[in-house]
């Protein structure tokens, strides 16, 4: 199984990690050929208006587009998830989002980098202990279309949903010492 990790800015480097720790090839994806042949796609946090700048730049923006569009199998946290919401609050003029994810997200909800914390999600899907939900800097998802369904929840706020085969966390679960997210996620291919 081929895993294309965007690497264009954030934690992409963890994500790759957990790939590969769960046994699946992973590959970083900074041009459109690097695109080819994956299975899976993951977008990582980081910061959404830079990683939006760097998808046009890159010429990423459209194959990744169509890649999600088409069914593909993708995990996006943090910044990722506001790179593929249909909506955006609080972004910059300038900062168009994919469209893919029918959710309404906010940036930086919770507020910045000193109002960062974790937190035990309960998560559908996830058997066993919690979960160690890490929000940095994170976004709240205020709005879900008719086809996301909500995994799961913080203080009633939807903090990771799914839409098909779209994963998207405002947490990181990358940075987490558990890989019950990745596998999740792994098993849709």
């Amino acid at each position: 199984m081929k895993v294309g990790v965007v690497a264009l800015q954030g934690a992409f480097r963890e994500h790759r990690e957990c790939f590969e720790a769960l046994g699946a090839t992973a590959v970083e994806v900074r041009r459109p050929e690097h695109l080819t042949g994956v299975d899976l796609v993951a977008l990582p946090g980081g910061e959404s208006t830079t990683i939006t700048k760097l998808l046009d730049a890159s010429g990423l923006r459209e194959p990744l587009r169509d890649l999600l569009g088409t069914g593909t199998p993708a995990l996006c946290t943090c910044a990722g998830l506001i790179v593929v919401a249909a909506e955006v609050r609080d972004g910059r003029p300038d900062q168009v989002p994919l469209g893919v994810l029918e959710v309404r997200v906010r940036r930086n909800a919770y507020g910045r980098q000193r109002e960062s914390f974790e937190a035990p999600l309960r998560i559908e899907g996830l058997g066993g202990d919690p979960f160690p939900g890490v929000f940095i800097r994170a976004p709240v998802i205020e709005d879900v279309g008719a086809t996301v369904t909500v995994l799961a929840r913080h203080r009633s706020a939807p903090v990771l949903v799914r839409q098909g085969r779209l994963f998207a966390a405002t947490f990181h679960p990358e940075l987490a010492d558990d890989l019950r997210v990745h596998q999740l996620v792994l098993q849709e291919v």
